[in-house]
């Protein structure tokens, strides 16, 4: 029975963390293109998503494994082995969320770049290769492939549509919109857009930099309350006597009700402190 009832403690623990770490937005977004678009906003387009799914995987199964051996008791072994399966989409949710924060900083270098390359006479395609040289150093890379990608192609449009994959970033789908129409239509004042967007980069960049500082300490208070009872739970598993309370029903129905407070807390601190987030329309 009591083997049942942590196996029931687990799945409902496992969904519940879930629930916790999914993004607010576009819940309805199919699973696959879900974690498709969270390896590109991270940075990892050549990783597949089925690659994460075996690193969460062999995560779960490692450390609950290793938990069930370390306390002796199923439940603590599956809960601790969720949040370990877990783990590899947070560190990636978190790389992505850093990597927007520079890319914000960068991309008015950038688009001042791509204007004085227009202004000084370049066409549209050498004026966006050349940023792979002469660019920001963060964005470098992706504009560096661009590169390539248009040397062996010589198609214009899918080295713009690889570009917009990798980089992943509302702002970067904006300024490519406005390089693929300047180059089907002719654009004229292309210079002069390309300077106001930049203007206008800086002065969205500073608001949201003081609201991020502000929201930080929010965000920070919502996971070290959940983070708390798991890693006091960890430390009690070297405690035989102690943790093999929680190998009864009741003990199971004891970490299901800690796990559903923080995940009931840890949403509604995130709700209470969350920021708008720029969707990317035109991807």
């Amino acid at each position: 029975m009591a083997t049942l009832t942590g196996l029931c403690a687990g799945a409902g623990v496992a969904l519940l963390v879930w629930w916790a770490l999914a993004p607010l937005p576009q819940r309805r977004t199919p699973g696959r293109r879900r974690v498709r678009e969270l390896l590109d906003r991270a940075g990892l387009s050549d990783v597949e998503p089925a690659a994460l799914l075996a690193l969460c995987v062999g995560s779960f199964v490692v450390a609950g494994l290793v938990m069930t051996a370390v306390s002796g008791v199923l439940v603590i072994g599956l809960v601790l082995g969720t949040l370990a399966a877990l783990l590899p989409v947070a560190t990636l949710r978190g790389r992505a969320r850093r990597r927007a924060r520079e890319h914000a900083d960068l991309w008015p270098d950038a688009v001042d770049n791509l204007a004085s390359a227009v202004r000084a006479g370049l066409s549209l395609p050498e004026a966006v290769v050349q940023l792979g040289e002469r660019g920001p150093e963060g964005l470098r890379e992706p504009f560096a492939r661009f590169g390539r990608d248009y040397q062996s192609t010589g198609r214009f449009d899918v080295a713009l549509d690889r570009l917009k994959q990798r980089l992943a970033d509302p702002t970067g789908d904006r300024v490519v919109e406005a390089l693929r129409i300047a180059r089907d239509v002719g654009g004229g004042d292309l210079g002069r857009m390309l300077r106001a967007l930049s203007g206008f980069l800086r002065e969205e960049g500073r608001t949201r930099g003081e609201l991020e500082a502000r929201q930080s300490w929010t965000v920070n208070a919502a996971r070290l309350a959940v983070a708390a009872p798991w890693v006091v739970l960890a430390a009690m598993s070297l405690q035989p006597e102690v943790v093999a309370r929680y190998a009864t029903g009741a003990g199971a129905l004891v970490l299901v009700g800690g796990a559903v407070v923080c995940v009931v807390a840890y949403r509604l601190m995130l709700w209470l402190g969350r920021l708008p987030e720029e969707r990317r329309v035109l991807a």
